[in-house]
């Protein structure tokens, strides 16, 4: 361990909490000393936390306020979930899955690109303007599509599931406009969900961390600064926002996968679940990364174990964020955390010298 830097061993403790978390749940699971509504819980709270570290690279990171994660999410879901629909009956579960999640993190790549190109040349406002717009388009146009498939091909129809005419005996309806997608098989579990999550932690902090990582901070603390050192700034930021839109979409594979009947929903991918991805990252310290993954199963969860106080459930909510908030950003607050992590720190060492 002495070998290892600062930022290395904070990477490290990262890392261990998530599987500690892993292992205490699976333990509690083993044990019985779980409620099945609390099982229920843990995919969708780990696939927020994948998403909150996706949009704390570009939040906190490269410093572009994005309202539209939840839209990289709605594309990773449908066409991960269009895949697997499709291929249901012809391959295995497990090559199956894996392919279905390299569609939906290409897929949002790709349009997490395309849409980057004339989106990052805006800044600030304007730019938290323009991706919500963006989240909300694709929500609308895919309660809007109905497609099929036949011995002829693909159908699509932006009318109604007959439009689409589709062959009588041999045609499978796959989007069914605002109903959605129907049948995905349910094969993502907690277990892949801490992988991913896991997966994206090494890729995010090992970003952050790298000279592409330094250039991308640079451009967040000074744009002109950094172009006048010769930093490309438009490759750092489309190179940022690709890989937090790709983040955002593996969460949205995980999520298609967890329940039978993917719908295009404002609660799920409307301008609402944006804004909770955003107050996830907030919580937990913009540029974050451990906290945005604590803040988000600790909210997540939160509001679902108050439910049986119905009165003052949103009450209690509020007062956690309002408490975490305190912690997190007053001067106060970060000069006690400071002088008791240095003095922590400096007796540790001590222990660890004798």
């Amino acid at each position: 361990m002495k070998k290892l830097t600062k930022q290395q061993k904070s990477n490290l403790i990262t890392l261990a909490m998530v599987v500690c978390f892993y292992l205490i749940c699976e333990i509690f699971m083993k044990a019985g000393l779980m409620s099945s509504h609390l099982k229920g819980l843990l995919v969708p709270l780990t696939y927020y936390a994948i998403a909150a570290v996706g949009l704390n690279l570009c939040v906190g990171i490269l410093g572009e306020l994005s309202l539209g994660h939840a839209g990289f999410m709605c594309i990773g879901a449908f066409s991960s979930s269009i895949f697997s629909v499709m291929t249901r009956d012809a391959l295995p579960t497990v090559p199956r899955f894996i392919l279905a999640f390299i569609i939906g993190v290409a897929m949002t790549a790709l349009l997490g690109f395309l849409i980057g190109i004339p989106v990052l040349r805006l800044n600030g406002d304007y730019l938290a303007i323009v991706t919500l717009a963006f989240g909300e388009i694709i929500k609308n146009i895919l309660n809007a599509v109905y497609m099929g498939v036949d011995d002829n091909g693909l159908h699509l129809s932006l009318k109604d599931a007959a439009s689409m005419g589709l062959d009588a005996s041999t045609g499978k309806k796959i989007i069914n406009g605002a109903m959605g997608i129907t049948g995905t098989p349910s094969d993502s579990n907690f277990t892949i969900a801490i992988i991913i999550l896991l997966v994206s932690l090494i890729i995010v902090q090992n970003l952050v961390h790298s000279r592409d990582g330094r250039a991308i901070m640079s451009i967040r603390d000074n744009r002109i600064a950094a172009e006048s050192t010769g930093i490309n700034v438009t490759k750092y930021k489309m190179l940022a926002f690709t890989i937090s839109a790709a983040i955002a979409g593996a969460a949205g594979v995980l999520f298609s996968h967890n329940i039978s009947t993917l719908t295009a929903q404002g609660i799920y991918f409307g301008y609402n679940a944006s804004i909770l991805l955003l107050v996830y990252v907030v919580l937990g310290g913009i540029g974050n990364i451990r906290g945005s993954v604590i803040a988000a199963m600790i909210l997540y969860v939160l509001p679902e174990l108050l439910r049986g106080m119905d009165k003052y459930r949103m009450l209690i909510y509020s007062i956690v964020l309002i408490v975490m908030m305190l912690f997190n950003w007053s001067p106060k607050a970060i000069e006690f955390r400071q002088n008791h992590l240095s003095k922590f720190s400096k007796r540790f060492r001590k222990e660890a010298a004798r």
